[in-house]
């Protein structure tokens, strides 16, 4: 083999292993899973998707042992809100922050918070006895109680907000 050709496949091997680094990266960040969790005081074990749904809409406005539920989400646009979206709100994400303004709009307590971060939301959640949200599983801490979504855990086959991103 010459040079010319040797330097080509050299090259080619290279970008081929390139192109694999970057879909499995890609697939990896696509397979994010988040977890319903509630504040520890909150007796709430598990949701239908139908009760979730009403929760975030603001159409349920307390739990059943009368607190006012208080959602914690990542901002509409985030990407990891896309599913939540669709599933959850059934709305875009310009439409769910209408949603939050008007929610919130001279009320004492807002009933949507918007957390930068994961660990912001956890900290929100666990410091207000009314607080639902949606987190990544892996950042999960003792802090929270997390909520079974029409009976299954996150990383349950068929757990709603699997491999949401």
């Amino acid at each position: 083999m010459d040079n010319t050709v040797r330097a080509f496949m050299h090259r080619l091997r290279h970008f081929a292993l390139l192109a694999i680094f970057a879909l499995a990266s890609s697939l990896y960040v696509a397979a994010k899973d988040l977890a319903v969790v509630v504040n520890k005081a909150n007796d709430t074990k598990a949701l239908t998707t139908a009760d979730l749904a009403k929760v975030l809409k603001n159409v349920t406005k307390k739990w059943p042992n009368g607190q006012d539920i208080i959602i914690v989400m990542k901002d509409p646009n985030a990407p990891a809100m896309r599913v939540v979206l669709q599933k959850l709100f059934g709305m875009t994400a310009e439409q769910v922050k209408s949603l939050v303004s008007s929610a919130n709009q001279g009320r004492p307590n807002p009933a949507f918070v918007i957390a930068d971060s994961d660990d912001v939301a956890l900290k929100m959640i666990a410091s207000n006895a009314g607080a639902v949200g949606m987190v990544d599983v892996y950042a999960i801490n003792s802090s929270v109680n997390v909520v079974k979504v029409d009976g299954k855990m996150p990383l349950e086959p068929g757990y709603l907000l699997h491999g949401v991103w």
